[in-house]
C-alpha cells in the first residue's frame, strides 16, 4: 500500500515539475529592456535584455502621444501603438498602450482581434459605437455607445471594433495586457493574405460569388504569387 502511495506522489510531483518548467507566470527580475545585440545583453525569460545597470529613463518613456494623428485613409482611423518595439522597457512586463484617432462621421477601427491581449479602452473625445462578438456557437454581439469618460473592455482574442458616430473627431486611449498584443484585422487577413487564399474557399465560406471574392482580394492588395 505504501508503495502505491509513493508511486502516486511521484507521479504528482513529476506533473507539477513539468508544469512549473513550462510556464513562469512572472518576470524573473525588475525589468528586461529588450536589445538586439546579444553581445551587450543577458538572456532572461526568452529574450535578450540589456544589462540592468545600463538601463536609462529613455528605455521606459515615449513622447508625443498628445499629438493628433492623420485619419485620412480609407477607414478613417489611426492607431498609435506603444508596445515593446517603441518602449523597450515594456519587455516582460505584459502591458502596452495605444492612442486611436477617428475621423468625423464614420471613422472606423475595423473588426479585428488581438491574439495575445485583452483591451480596455477609455474615450477622451467624441462618441463611439463599439462592440465585440463572442465565440462559437453563440456568436453573441455585445455593443454600446460610448461618450467621453466612458470605459469599455474587449475580452481576450474576440473580434471587436469602434465606429465614430459623431460629427467631430474622436480620440481614445487603450491599455492592452501584453507587451506585444498583435492585431489581426479580419478583412485584411482574409482577403489580403500573402499568398491569397483560394477564392473557392472564401466564396463558400462567405456565401459569395467567386467574382466578388476576386474583387475583394484585389481591393485588399492580396498577393497571388
Amino acid at each position: 500500500m505504501r508503495s502505491v502511495h509513493f508511486l502516486l506522489a511521484f507521479v504528482l510531483l513529476t506533473l507539477a515539475s513539468s508544469i512549473a518548467s513550462a510556464y513562469d507566470p512572472s518576470p524573473l527580475q525588475d525589468f528586461c529592456v529588450a536589445i538586439n545585440d546579444p553581445k551587450a545583453a543577458v538572456f532572461v525569460n526568452g529574450k535578450f535584455c540589456k544589462d540592468p545597470k545600463m538601463a536609462t529613463a529613455n528605455d521606459f518613456s515615449f513622447s508625443g502621444l498628445n499629438i493628433p494623428r492623420d485619419t485620412g485613409n480609407p477607414v478613417g482611423s489611426n492607431v498609435t501603438l506603444l508596445n515593446v518595439d517603441q518602449i523597450p522597457g515594456l519587455n516582460t512586463l505584459g502591458i502596452s498602450l495605444a492612442r486611436i484617432d477617428y475621423a468625423p462621421n464614420g471613422g472606423l477601427n475595423p473588426p479585428h482581434t488581438h491574439p495575445r491581449a485583452t483591451e480596455i479602452l477609455v474615450v477622451v473625445e467624441g462618441t463611439l459605437y463599439v462592440g465585440f462578438v463572442t465565440s462559437n456557437p453563440e456568436n453573441r454581439f455585445i455593443s454600446k455607445v460610448l461618450y467621453p469618460g466612458d470605459v469599455f473592455v474587449f475580452p481576450f482574442g474576440l473580434i471587436h471594433f469602434q465606429l465614430n458616430i459623431a460629427k467631430t473627431p474622436a480620440v481614445v486611449f487603450a491599455g492592452l495586457s501584453s507587451q506585444n498584443p498583435g492585431t489581426i484585422t479580419i478583412a485584411n487577413a482574409v482577403f489580403g493574405s500573402d499568398p491569397l487564399i483560394n477564392p473557392d474557399v472564401l466564396a463558400k465560406a462567405f456565401h459569395l460569388d467567386v467574382k466578388i471574392v476576386n474583387y475583394l482580394q484585389k481591393l485588399f492588395g492580396g498577393n497571388s504569387e
